[in-house]
Parts: structure tokens; sequence; C-alpha cells
């Protein structure tokens, strides 16, 4: 821990430079959350929201969504390779099961496992902001979102433009992409196409991947349609993955896609946003990669969904509302041929008090699922605005968690899934206050969550030979987690540094098994920091540090450093990893890169 404390004189020195002068740098005070019903600006928002701006993934020189979550405090992504192959996403101490994503505001979880909801995360270039609301959040979005959501909010069309970018660097990986942007009288459309590949940073962790992303508006003079495609192509080694070190010479090949339509139609008090949308994922699994017919897994699942969703204003407030159907098919050579249909209605009401001080809103979904019992997720949030800076709030939800394909239908060699497996759920309660400026930016939340029903892959006798997914863990997780940004200039140069903290305690009640594949081993302590400097005109670097201390014992620092020069149209870049060569593993002991680098050029064409 003394290497923080020195990351955070160095902050504070430089703080002391030009400290007095006046800065406006309030790139967050007009954002609306675009993942919700009822458009709210995010200052004014009664929940625990973090955004990540993409002037804020550029300065920390990232590739991947993977990578820039890591920088969020309450964010556990466990990385099993580099460039965020086969990362698992969790939030506050949730499985990677219990966390939504959302590509503007198409959820796009996956009905076989929660190990592929990354596999739609969007190519770096596209990305206009990343929403991460945590806590209780199934009133707003139905089951799944157990413990919080994520939204990648893409980019509207800039003036007409094409930027080419390569990059290369440690492991023989290459990075070749191309974005081009045109907006034409009645239409406008965002394109991109990328390449990825690596000879990997151990053995059998080599990786081919394939993106294509495309983004159009037709009808822009009218009723505007918007439209959406994403396609990832992954080809990697899979060594040590899904909990079993042992088997290195795993190997895996995903194809990841989307296609959604959407619009809004505003008619008085009333706004309406239908959508329809079409999410398909398919996964081939080899354990001996030299021997496909020793051992070879293929799933292909399909989500088909339409939504419409609105709002309301009128002298009580805004009033949000929703339904959505969705229907989901899988077919797998272990888990079988299945369907599921999921059905749900939503219901929220904005109050605003005493000339607009208090808001209060409750809420309520409504969902039938076709193979499990119906459920309800009621929720509150309360705010209160102190002044112009400061908010005060707190909100409760109920939670609930369906199982997977995998854990109901799963046979393999070493798990076989439940099919009496009854649904996850908790019950969430969180309290926090946020102060904001041009200049500060700060919050402090503590958190509460009663899980009932998790369910846990185990070993109930000694004797077993295969683990069995059962409904056996009640946790109580509480916690709390700070945030601070500052903002200040240098030589009349923008500076800015970030520091957050999380604190999980989770407290498990004993059951009668011999053996957990995956216990609970959430990060105990989190503490996250950068500092994005300016110190010339076109020279822009930026420090990041991590700290990890698991419940498990295990802890480890990261620090990372990251510069970009500008000239005219080109941008050169470094970004380099794990620069004291931590020894460190996220996941299932698999060992991560120890220093690794990344030398970038891009040249944009107007």
């Amino acid at each position: 821990m003394k290497k923080i404390g020195v990351l955070l004189l160095l902050g504070l020195s430089a703080l002391k430079v030009n400290a007095q002068e006046p800065v406006k740098m309030d790139t967050l005070n007009e954002v609306v959350i675009s993942s919700s019903r009822i458009d709210i600006p995010f200052k004014e928002n009664s929940r625990t929201i973090k955004i990540v701006t993409a002037e804020d993934i550029k300065k920390l020189g990232v590739t991947n969504v993977a990578d820039a979550l890591q920088k969020v405090a309450g964010i556990d992504v466990r990385r099993q390779g580099i460039e965020g192959m086969q990362s698992d996403l969790y939030i506050r101490g949730g499985s990677f099961d219990q966390t939504l994503l959302l590509i503007d505001g198409i959820k796009v979880e996956d009905v076989q496992t929660g190990h592929h909801t990354m596999n739609l995360s969007l190519p770096i270039s596209v990305i206009k902001r990343i929403e991460i609301i945590k806590g209780p959040a199934s009133r707003i979005f139905g089951q799944n979102a157990f413990t919080g959501a994520v939204n990648i909010v893409t980019k509207d069309t800039p003036e007409n433009s094409v930027v080419m970018k390569v990059q290369g660097g440690s492991f023989h990986q290459f990075k070749a992409e191309a974005t081009a942007s045109v907006t034409m009288e009645s239409s406008s459309h965002i394109v991109h196409i990328g390449k990825n590949f690596s000879n990997g940073y151990r053995e059998n962790t080599d990786f081919d991947n394939n993106a294509f992303f495309v983004k159009s508006q037709f009808n822009k003079k009218a009723l505007p349609i918007n439209f959406i495609a994403v396609y990832n192509d992954r080809k990697f080694g899979a060594n040590g993955f899904y909990g079993i070190p042992t088997a290195t010479q795993q190997y895996e090949e995903t194809q990841a896609s989307l296609v959604g339509f959407s619009t809004t139609i505003k008619n008085g008090k009333f706004t309406w946003k239908p959508r329809l949308y079409w999410r398909r994922n398919e996964d081939e699994y080899i354990y001996i990669r030299s021997n496909p017919s020793i051992y070879r897994n293929v799933h292909i699942t399909n989500k088909i969904a339409a939504e419409l969703n609105g709002s309301y204003t009128s002298s009580l407030g805004i009033t949000g509302f929703g339904v959505e159907f969705s229907k989901y098919y899988i077919g797998s050579n272990r888990l079988g041929d299945n369907q599921r249909e999921i059905g749900s209605l939503f219901l929220e009401q904005r109050f605003q008090f005493f000339n607009q001080v208090v808001d209060v809103t409750p809420g309520i979904a409504a969902s039938y699922f076709s193979d499990f019992d119906n459920k309800f997720f009621p929720g509150m949030d309360i705010g209160v605005k102190v002044n112009d800076k400061i908010r005060v709030y707190g909100n409760i939800g109920y939670t609930y968690r369906v199982p997977t394909y995998t854990d109901l239908y799963y046979i393999g060699p070493q798990a076989i899934g439940n099919e009496n497996l009854q649904a996850e759920e908790a019950v969430s309660e969180e309290v926090g206050i946020k102060y904001h400026s041009n200049r500060f930016d700060f919050s402090l939340v503590g958190f509460n969550r009663d899980s009932k029903n998790l369910i846990d892959y185990v070993r109930v006798n000694p004797s077993d030979t295969v683990f069995v997914p059962l409904n056996v863990q009640d946790v109580s997780t509480k916690g709390f987690e700070s945030q601070l940004d500052y903002k200040f200039t240098m030589l009349s140069l923008p500076q800015n540094i970030h520091i957050g903290y999380t604190f999980l305690d989770d407290e498990i009640k004993k059951s009668p098994v011999v053996e957990s594949r995956y216990s609970i081993n959430s990060m105990k302590h989190q503490v996250v920091g950068t500092y994005s400097m300016q110190l010339f005109k076109n020279l822009t670097n930026t420090f990041a540090y991590r700290y990890v201390e698991r419940t498990s014992g295990i802890s480890y620092n990261i620090y990372d450093v990251s510069a970009t020069y500008t000239i005219n149209n080109f941008a050169l870049s470094v970004y380099a990893n794990n620069i004291f060569n931590a020894e460190y593993s996220e996941t299932s002991m698999i060992p991560m890169p120890k220093g690794n680098i990344l030398f970038g050029l891009q040249y944009q064409f107007q």
C-alpha cells in the first residue's frame, strides 16, 4: 500500500499548480442516461452510476472494453488472456451470470452462459460512452441485472471522415482497423472493420479476432429509423480456461452477432421508443485442440425480442412504462434443443416535491417465464437535492436470475447440470451522497445485498467425481465505495486525477458441501487510480494503478502507462501494461502476462 501513497503525493503536488485558475471541463452536466425509460440528466439521477466517456478511454490507452472497465471502482473484470479474451464481468461481488450487458439499450445476455456476455463488447473507436449502473436494477431491466448493468452507448455520426489505425507489440500482437463515417441529407452511417491477432503470451493462448460494426440512421427528416449491426468472430487457444488449469490444450471459437432496429416517436406529452432486435451466439469448444474427436461442444443460441418503451409527462411528474417479449432458442450437442419465452411489463413514476428538491421514483417490473415461476421486481429510488452541487440518495430493489442452460442441462466429464435448480434472488439496498461541480466529482455509497438460493457447482460427498450445480448458498454482501475526480489546469493545459476505492464483505451461510468449483472470491479491497496529464499541447499521457485484494487473501498491484502524441492528422501512441512485471491471476489461477507494450499509429482522412 506504500505505492498508493506515492501516487497520491504526486497527484497532490500537481494540484498546487494553477489550482486557482477557472476551468470549464464539466462534460457530464448534460449527459442524459440513455439506458432507462425516464430520461434523467446524470447529475439528477438517484442511483449509483459511473460514466466512462470516449475521451476517458482514449486517455487510458486501452484497446478493449474489458480493460477500460477494470479502471472503475466496484467492477471486477476477470480476464483469461490479453485483449479481453474470455472476460467475465462482475459488479459488487456478484457473478458473471448476474451482470447485464446492453448496447444502445439492447440487452445482449446469452441464455447458454454468462461466459459469453462480453463476446459482443464493441471496438473502442465506435464507443461514445459507457454507462455503469450499480445496485438493484431488475425493476428497470428485468432479470439478469442482479447486481447491476453496463450499457455501451455508440457514437453518433460525426463529420465525414475515415480513420485508420494499426498497432503492434508484445507477443507478436498486430491490430488493424478502419472506421468510416458519412453524413448525407437523409441518412448517416458509421462502418468499422477490425482484425487483431497474436501468437499468445504463453503456450496455447494465441488468438485471431475479427470485428465488424455498422450503425445507420435513415429517414432523418421525417421519422428517423436507427439500425445497428455487430459481428465479432474470435478464435483462441484456451489454456486452463473454465476452472481447469490442467487442461492446457483447450481451444474455442465464438461468433457473436446483433441486428437491431429502433426509433423514437414524440407525440405531445408522450415519447415512444419501439425496438426490434436479434442476438445470436455460436460457440465451439474443443478439449484437445489437435484432436476434436475426443471431446467437442457446439452451442448455438438465438434471442429475438421486441420492446415498446415510453414515457408520459404530466402534473404528477414523469411516468415510464414498457413492455417486451423475448424468445430464446438453443441448439447444442451437450445441452439439447430448448426454448424459453420471457414477457415483461415495466412501470415507474418519478415524483418531485418541494420545488424539485425531493424526488421519489417507485417502480415495478412483472415477468412471465415459460419455464420458471412468474416474478415481480419492485423497487424505489429516493433523492434529495441539498443544493446545486450535493445530492443524497438511496434505493432498494428486489432482483432475480433464472439459471442458464449450462446450469440446467450441461453434461461433461467434470460437471453435470441440474434440471431442478431454482432461480437466484436477492434484496439490495444502497445509500449514498454525490458532489458534482465543474472541478470536483465525489461520491460515497454504502450497499447491502441479501442473496438466497445462489447457484454453486459443488461436490457434496467425498466420493463424487463430478461437480453438480445446487442452490446451496445464502450470502449477505455488504460494502462501500468512493470515487473522486479532480480536474485542473497546469501550464494552461487540462489535467485529471481519478481515485476510487471499494470494500466488500461477504458473509456466507455454511452449506453441506465438500468442495466448491466457483467459490466466492470477491475483491475485498480494490483501489483504482489514474492521472491523465498534458504537459505539452500535442502530448497526453496517463498513469494508471490497480490494487486488488481478494477474500482468499491473494493481492496484487498493477501499473500501466500510456502516451499519445498528435501532429496534424497523425496520432502516435504507446500503451505499456503491468510495467513492474507483477505475477498475478484474475481467475482460475491462470497467470496474466507480465510487462507488455503496444505501439500504435493512427491517421484521419477528412
